[in-house]
């Protein structure tokens, strides 16, 4: 005859074992129950303050709290592409910053514009803008518009 005991059965725990600290020298975790020998960690009442890293410089000493930004000196560029040169104008349209300005294709900070070529250009347009990539430069030459580089607008407000 077959004895069945419980541990016969396969069953697992769902979670792991409470930690009984203080429970004799039996449980792992007797005498001074997982807290080492002395100082202020092995006393009752003892709680490290947020951020504290074992007398390690903590990161928020670490890290810097202010310091330079290059941001203010940056040029704003308007960067525009063939197909929206192409949705908004019509044949023959003079393209510059003011007329991108009143199609909402660059905003009043913008003070240069870049003609990117991505997209197919089929109106015949002359283009005044700072910068063109060879392939928008192409493409408008192509379709018989015409490329005028232009210097950079000063007008922030627009």
């Amino acid at each position: 005859m077959f004895n069945m005991m419980i541990h016969d059965l396969g069953l697992e725990t769902p979670r792991k074992k409470r930690k009984r600290v203080g429970r004799g020298i039996g449980s792992g975790h007797g005498k001074t129950s997982g807290r080492g020998h002395k100082g202020a960690g092995s006393r009752s009442g003892h709680s490290t303050r947020v951020g504290f890293e074992g007398g390690q410089m903590p990161l928020q000493r670490r890290v810097a709290k202010r310091g330079f930004s290059n941001k203010q000196f940056a040029t704003l560029v308007a960067e525009v592409n063939l197909k929206d040169l192409e949705r908004v104008f019509e044949d023959g349209a003079v393209v510059d910053i003011t007329s991108l300005r009143e199609h909402g294709l660059a905003t009043n900070g913008k003070i240069s514009v870049r003609i990117l070529g991505d997209g197919v250009l089929t109106k015949r347009l002359t283009v005044r803008a700072t910068h063109f990539s060879r392939s928008a430069e192409d493409s408008i030459v192509a379709r018989g518009g015409q490329v005028e580089r232009v210097g950079r607008s000063h007008s922030y407000a627009g």
